[in-house]
């Protein structure tokens, strides 16, 4: 065969990039096709399989001091001088943890994604990244899952000025005395669309309804987030029950329907019959006066950490169960886990790898 031949190889490299571009589509079409929907039963084991994982906010409240973060108009203000994915990871997997369960939204509206809806995100911050991106990245690297919480409504919804009360005239829950955002159900939808198709298999979403239920009510919500992963579980933290995903927010472990295992959600924990799994998850941070509890709270709280004994405790009493236990960490202005919960937490995945027993009390 002549090899030199100018024809022969045209044609040879026109059909190699035309194999190139067709495998490409073929690809990109089955990344942009939902998986095949698994028997409940199946997927239900899954997710309880999982066991324990690292829940991780880090967002505008890492900076301020404070649990919830308002009026704050700069990007800049999320002024991270790093984000080291690989070590949260790291740590996950040194705690024998299966997950990581990952802040993409909070009540301010601040996106840790590099969203299309919004230039609020974290894109635009100095740190210029897309943490999401890098997380998933992470994960498949150190063979972890991923799962999302998601703030339902958001402050950056609302027109015009705040009133001094905090509640906005006409919404649904104007007299309530906790103040809620306002609706943007295309918005809300988009972002969840934009999770659920650009950052791979999602676990679960932890869906926070305290600022209200942006425009779309729970079921539907549900339905729409399986419209795109019908294989993905969802869980509120109260309100409207849905979803086959009971949430426990500062809870503990228990049967499915066990109201006292839960602190917020206890109506929709007795009252809906749709649960297949549980999970209950609390901060690392023990209470403490000052500073936030779910996000990294002040450098003079940096040696402030549950022993491990408790967490540990915590993890067979979820196994006993079949729930799964999500423990909370913030990530610190470096975006780094401190080393007293890195510490602790090692400690926590040598116990679950040698059986230990805890003493009895």
């Amino acid at each position: 065969m002549d090899n030199k031949n100018p024809s022969r190889i045209l044609f040879r490299t026109f059909t190699s990039l035309a194999a190139a571009y067709l495998i490409l589509c073929a690809i990109h079409t089955a990344q942009a096709e939902p998986s095949p929907k698994l028997p409940d039963d199946v997927r239900a084991a899954q997710i309880r399989d999982m066991k324990f994982g690292m829940f991780i906010c880090w967002s505008l409240s890492t900076f301020s001091g404070y649990e919830w973060t308002r009026g704050v108009e700069d990007v800049r203000f999320f002024r991270a001088t790093g984000c080291d994915t690989d070590q949260w990871c790291q740590v996950a997997k040194d705690a024998g943890m299966d997950y990581i369960l990952f802040l993409t939204k909070h009540h301010d509206g601040f996106c840790l994604w590099d969203t299309d809806t919004t230039e609020w995100k974290v894109t635009n911050a100095p740190l210029g990244i897309d943490v999401l991106s890098k997380l998933r990245e992470s994960c498949d690297k150190y063979g972890l899952k991923l799962a999302l919480y998601f703030s339902e409504g958001d402050w950056s919804w609302i027109e015009g000025d705040i009133p001094a009360d905090g509640l906005i005239p006409g919404s649904e829950d104007y007299g309530d005395r906790i103040w809620r955002s306002g609706a943007n159900a295309e918005l809300k939808k988009a972002q969840l669309k934009e999770l659920c198709t650009r950052y791979g298999p999602i676990e679960f979403f932890w869906m926070d309804h305290a600022q209200g239920l942006g425009g779309v009510n729970h079921a539907e919500t549900t339905k729409w987030i399986h419209r795109f992963q019908p294989n993905c579980f969802v869980g509120y933290n109260h309100g409207e029950p849905s979803g086959r995903l009971a949430l426990r927010e500062r809870g503990k472990a228990g049967e499915i329907g066990d109201a006292n295992a839960s602190k917020y959600n206890k109506e929709g924990e007795a009252g809906y019959g749709g649960y297949l799994a549980a999970e209950f998850t609390y901060p690392i941070l023990p209470s403490h006066e000052g500073g936030a509890d779910w996000f990294y709270s002040l450098p003079e709280h940096d040696n402030l950490c549950h022993k491990p004994e408790k967490i540990y405790a915590d993890y067979l009493e979820a196994v006993k169960y079949g729930n799964i236990f999500s423990v909370n960490v913030g990530p610190d202005y470096a975006g780094r886990i401190r080393g007293i919960d890195a510490k602790t937490l090692r400690q926590v995945g040598d116990w679950i790898r040698t059986g230990h027993e805890l003493p009895t009390r």
